[in-house]
């Protein structure tokens, strides 16, 4: 956790970019009864019935200090996909010798994926451009792209979408309208606030560690 909130504290360095990666499924949903034609002022209701169109993933990529943005719907959520969506990624950031890439640890999340995908020269270069940071297991929210995925999915994907064109459409859209606003995040939590706040669980590695539950440490 600490390593994490430290790469958020470094200052820009376009030779070295943070960046936060996550994936996200999202179910295709279709209505099945036509809803009325509404006026103005009616709010829209929606049938409770629906039908399942199968699904996709959203795999999303955000530099937080820049706003830079890159976001790319797959049928599936496999390797094959993990290593292509990191090569594209890669070009997006042409000055950078090292990406500092914060993910979790799913399975695919691993250099290891790029040699199933590319030969070995062309994943061997791939690698070299990445350091891996990972979240601890079940703290997803110290990854920055979950605050993506929730503007995202306030957006556009809290209503239903029937297909992945129309699902991609809107995806693309909103992602695309946050990047040209340079929308940004501030990534407040830091390294204090964690020692403080999240005391008991640093005790309970170390007891002396209960000196930073006070404020002025």
């Amino acid at each position: 956790m600490e390593n994490i909130l430290r790469l958020y504290r470094l200052p820009y360095d376009e030779r070295y970019p943070v960046i936060c990666f996550d994936e996200r499924p999202c179910f295709l949903i279709g209505d099945v009864i036509k809803g009325l034609d509404l006026s103005a002022d009616q709010v829209r209701k929606i049938h409770y019935e629906y039908e399942k169109n199968g699904s996709c993933c959203l795999l999303m990529a955000i530099e937080p200090l820049t706003g830079k943005r890159l976001a790319i719907v797959y049928d599936q959520r496999r390797k094959i996909e993990y290593a292509q969506f990191m090569q594209i990624l890669a070009t997006h950031f042409p000055k950078a010798i090292k990406i500092r890439l914060i993910q979790d640890n799913l399975n695919t999340h691993f250099k290891s994926s790029f040699y199933q995908q590319f030969d070995a020269q062309t994943a061997f270069e791939l690698a070299e451009k990445f350091e891996f940071h990972y979240t601890p297991k079940k703290a997803s929210w110290l990854n920055a792209a979950e605050i993506e995925f929730s503007a995202i999915a306030r957006a556009c994907l809290k209503q239903r979408i029937p297909a992945k064109k129309e699902l991609e459409t809107q995806v693309y859209a909103c992602v695309n309208e946050l990047e040209r606003k340079q929308i940004k995040i501030n990534w407040k939590f830091s390294i204090t606030d964690a020692r403080r706040k999240l005391n008991k669980h640093y005790v309970k590695v170390n007891s002396v560690n209960e000196k930073f539950a006070q404020k002025n440490i």
